[in-house]
């Protein structure tokens, strides 16, 4: 028999907003609920075609799929959930919520929990993020307690069943025409109890403990960068997995260099002398000094670039070596001897409006700006 269309299941029109299919199958299913239907043997079909059709139609990549080749594409595990096996939890808890499944799902749950994920600002220099570092850090967390290998009974004891859910986890009540599964109140939904509770953690199962890490931190790294420790955050609670560590980098302010990227960037002071002339000079870079050349005539503001001087970014995205810019800064001579003095005078009285092109652009710009406001 074949099957009907989702959007003819639901309801609802091809251009159906997500919120749209979801209304329309709330509706369907507080229709055909098994819960309220139990002298109807149809119902049953209908709540799980009505589930299939939602489930599909509110994922976008299996919306997509099936706009384009229908019910076909889901045939033979082709593309997404395979048909007929009745597992309908997933659109249905994201409807409905707690109402039926108590927040533990369907299936009932063990009360194992996965540790929390941690969080650590590791600082680093310039240079050990440029060249990468293999630094010892020291986090606080929540380890499984030795004593009572984390079962949080007393050494000799074990946790024994809860006499309220007896060990399910859970209990059932009614609201209306439904069964409601909610988390036991007593064990929270461990199904378990501790009647003589370890005396190191309390009954927890877990102990505070300041751990020492390796991180192994590759070459160019950048401020925001993090390193994730799979494992290495919080211990879960009554047998769950642990947590993970995530290092995020802050790379401090340095004294000379400023990067962006792959790129460096320094300023270069130079004399007005070296910036007339022209010379050489020596600059840093992080592999040591090299020399750059200052042609004559050259101004503030002026970049030098000198290429594979930068950061080797080739171990986080994939990229190249940057390159280093530098800046250079004309410097104004401070406290000048009588005789610097009397040079200067002499030149400037030599000097013509040919040697000083900036500023004498400049005073005409201003003037002629002058003129249109008397006119």
């Amino acid at each position: 028999m074949a099957k009907k269309d989702y959007y003819e299941v639901l309801g609802v029109s091809r251009d159906a907003s997500e919120k749209e299919i979801k209304k329309a199958y709330r509706r369907l299913a507080m229709k055909y609920h098994p819960d309220r239907n139990s002298d109807d043997p149809d119902s049953d079909d209908k709540f799980k075609e009505a589930s299939e059709a939602a489930e599909i139609l509110t994922d976008t990549e299996k919306r997509g799929t099936y706009d384009q080749f229908g019910h076909a594409a889901f045939e033979n595990g082709g593309g997404g959930r395979q048909q007929g096996n009745g597992n309908f939890g997933s659109i249905f808890d994201d409807v409905f919520g707690d109402i039926f499944s108590g927040g533990g799902g369907r299936g009932g749950r063990s009360g194992a929990q996965r540790g929390s994920d941690l969080k650590y600002i590791l600082e680093l220099t310039l240079e050990d993020a440029v060249r990468g570092t293999n630094p010892k850090i020291k986090i606080p967390t929540l380890v499984e307690c030795m004593e009572c290998l984390g079962s949080g009974a007393k050494k000799g004891t074990a946790p024994i069943s809860c006499v309220q859910c007896g060990g399910m986890g859970q209990v059932t009540a009614r609201q209306g025409f439904f069964s409601i599964q909610q988390a036991c109140p007593r064990c929270r939904g461990t199904g378990k109890m501790i009647s003589d509770p370890c005396g190191k953690c309390r009954g927890q199962g877990r102990v505070e403990e300041q751990k020492t890490l390796s991180v192994k931190v590759p070459g160019g790294v950048d401020t925001g960068n993090r390193i994730r420790l799979t494992g290495q955050g919080e211990a879960g609670a009554n047998g769950g997995p642990a947590g993970d560590l995530y290092v995020e980098i802050h790379v401090r302010d340095h004294q000379i260099f400023t990067r962006e990227e792959e790129h460096l960037y320094c300023e270069v002071p130079i004399s007005f002398v070296d910036a007339a002339l022209g010379g050489e000079l020596e600059v840093p870079t992080l592999d040591g000094k090299v020399n750059l050349k200052i042609p004559k005539e050259t101004q503030t503001g002026k970049l030098f670039r000198l290429r594979g001087k930068g950061v080797d970014v080739s171990k986080i995205r994939g990229g190249g070596i940057g390159d280093l810019y530098c800046r250079v800064t004309v410097e104004t001579p401070v406290k000048l001897s009588k005789r610097q003095k009397e040079l200067l005078q002499e030149f400037a009285g030599e000097s013509d409006a040919k040697q000083s092109p900036k500023q004498t652009g400049w005073f005409d710009n201003v003037k002629r700006f002058v003129d249109t406001l008397t006119d």
